[in-house]
């Protein structure tokens, strides 16, 4: 008998045992459906999260003041720094000085240092003022070196601006209800700005230090909100931040770890932590989901035991005839693959839209109090998007096709091995 006859007889089983068939299709669905959607949200997860921790900068540790988080209850929380968003803590200290700047400088691995402060001022333009906008004043002779944010149009700070301002895309297009172009004057706490760069996106102004200086209340003349500190060679960005710990503790005669006043935040290490964390959420998930496909392989095992007793005689009558054992054996393995392959493909489709859903559904969830470009954090990354690969689609539906003709492997071998005058005989 040829594979062809063997594959229609196969088709011919599953289409006159519909309800038993879908019935043990249904939980292969479930099962791969379970499997796609969470490997699916993982992998735009993973996405989304290398893209927010690279939008740090991977490069670029933080310093900031206090013993607390170096960033806030997300990723793109609190006023933005240099890289788009910002460190904060809860310490109001500003315990940060150009003394800082200069023992950093001198640090192995250290590439660029840059001091930075922050606040909020009442910001105008066209007749229309925007309160308590956030400013941030940067070293306008390394910011470019230090930032990752990306320009839409213009161009970043210079050495030699004094009154210039970069700002961000919401403010350059909805804060005064009109764009903002470049070269227009904003003025900012009673001074004349000119705008000579638009960022990508944000909802910062970057203005020189010194002119934020004497635009924002209470930051003093010699302090900072936070350091910034580019460095040369990330692989070993764990041995600089230990570094950078030990001069600045020495620096400012603190002997005691507990006693430490600032925060060496580096985001190479937050990276690692968090797709850490993500690896164990994602396999913890997948062992629920594979629970689901072992139900499904022990239903199609049940379906393929019952067609090999309802298709006894029938098979008696085949070997009676001259069928051979392998020829009976394939037919009954192509039809346990068959439920596995239409299940895998329900599966596909259903995995596809749930887990669309649950994005969509998350990402509604976080977006009201992150407005952010880094979203909310972990459950931002989560609710984000879905990875839908070729590679998981094609897998997905071979799995269920293993799974199908693994489990009717013992029926198969069990309805070749009958006896033909045995299998004539039974009722």
């Amino acid at each position: 008998m040829r594979l062809k006859r063997s594959f229609q007889l196969a088709i011919n089983i599953f289409v006159h045992s519909k309800l038993r068939s879908w019935l043990t299709i249904i939980g292969i669905i479930v099962g791969i459906a379970a499997v796609v959607s969470i490997i699916s949200m993982s992998l735009g997860a993973e996405q989304q999260l290398e893209e927010r921790l690279g939008s740090l900068g991977a490069d670029i540790l933080t310093i900031s003041p206090g013993m607390q988080r170096a960033f806030g209850g997300g990723f793109g929380g609190g006023p933005e720094g240099p890289s788009g968003t910002s460190p904060s803590s809860t310490s109001t200290t500003k315990n940060l000085t150009a003394k800082d700047i200069i023992v950093l400088k001198s640090i192995p691995n250290v590439k660029y240092v840059m001091g930075q402060v922050s606040g909020t001022s009442d910001v105008s333009y066209s007749s229309k003022t925007a309160k308590k906008t956030t400013i941030t004043g940067v070293d306008a002779t390394v910011w470019k070196e230090v930032t990752t944010s990306t320009l839409s149009s213009g161009r970043y700070l210079t050495g030699g601006d004094m009154y210039s301002a970069v700002i961000g895309e919401n403010i350059a297009t909805s804060v005064f209800g009109k764009e903002v172009p470049l070269n227009s004057k904003i003025i900012i706490g009673g001074k004349s700005f000119n705008v000579v760069g638009i960022l990508s996106e944000g909802r910062s102004i970057y203005i020189p230090i010194e002119a934020a200086r004497t635009v924002i209340e209470d930051v003093g003349t010699d302090e900072f909100n936070s350091i910034s500190v580019k460095i040369t060679d990330v692989s070993i960005s764990n041995e600089t931040v230990t570094k950078i710990t030990k001069k600045l503790m020495l620096s400012r005669g603190i002997l005691q770890e507990s006693k430490k006043d600032f925060t060496v935040t580096n985001p190479a290490s937050m990276q690692q932590t968090m797709q850490e964390t993500m690896g164990t959420m994602t396999l913890f998930l997948e062992a629920i989901a594979a629970i689901s496909l072992f139900v499904g392989a022990i239903g199609i095992a049940n379906t393929m035991f019952t067609s090999v007793l309802e298709k006894t005689r029938d098979i008696g009558i085949m070997k009676a005839i001259g069928t051979q054992n392998k020829d009976i054996m394939n037919m009954f393995l192509l039809n346990s693959g068959l439920i596995g392959l239409v299940g895998g493909i329900g599966g596909v489709i259903l995995g596809t839209i749930s887990s669309t859903a649950i994005n969509t559904l998350a990402g509604v969830s976080t977006s009201a109090s992150n407005r952010g470009p880094g979203g909310g954090g972990l459950m931002g990354a989560l609710g984000g998007s879905s990875v839908i690969s070729i590679q998981l689609v094609l897998g997905a539906i071979l799995f269920a096709v293993l799974i199908g003709m693994v489990a009717g492997a013992i029926p198969a071998y069990r309805a070749s091995k009958l006896n033909p005058v045995d299998a004539l005989r039974y009722e």
